[in-house]
């Protein structure tokens, strides 16, 4: 048995595209997100919808053991900006159960929406994090601007 907890759990895992399904696995790891914003669950089902049916402006991918269920999620939109010459798309929330974190499966995750993203033409992937910049930049992110956020009750 290996003892790279790398190599354990990232090998067994499947990433696909969410079904409505995994609303109940993914609301769970929601709650592991840990942003300012309280999760609900009317407002959550409301948004899930619009996540996984709406292929244009969003990507929704998960990540599946055999053994355990949907471990992980990335949600990404996708727009057209003038300043790309065509689509950019931002990565908008990465979460990978705390039981199976630094195992790959974050870097699985990211990789498969640039994959997705690259075949649907999108010229740019951004993401706008504060608490996760080391690993982003350990995977080949570079930090260009600063995001600054008004948040409206």
């Amino acid at each position: 048995m290996s003892t790279t907890a790398d190599t354990s759990h990232a090998k067994s895992m499947q990433i696909r595209s969410a079904t409505a399904a995994d609303a109940g696995s993914v609301f769970e790891l929601l709650k592991q997100l840990g942003t300012e914003y309280a999760p609900d669950r009317a407002a959550f089902d409301a948004s899930f919808v619009h996540a996984i049916d709406d292929e244009a402006a969003t990507l929704m991918l998960v990540a599946e053991q055999p053994e355990t269920g949907v471990v992980g999620y990335a949600f990404a939109t996708v727009a057209h900006l003038l300043h790309t010459n065509g689509s950019s798309a931002q990565l908008q929330e990465l979460v990978v159960d705390g039981s199976v974190q630094s195992s790959g499966i974050g870097t699985r995750l990211v990789e498969a929406v640039e994959a997705v993203c690259l075949e649907r033409g999108v010229r740019q992937l951004t993401v706008p994090s504060r608490g996760s910049a080391d690993f982003f930049e350990r995977i080949g992110y570079r930090s260009t601007a600063d995001f600054l956020k008004r948040v409206f009750d």
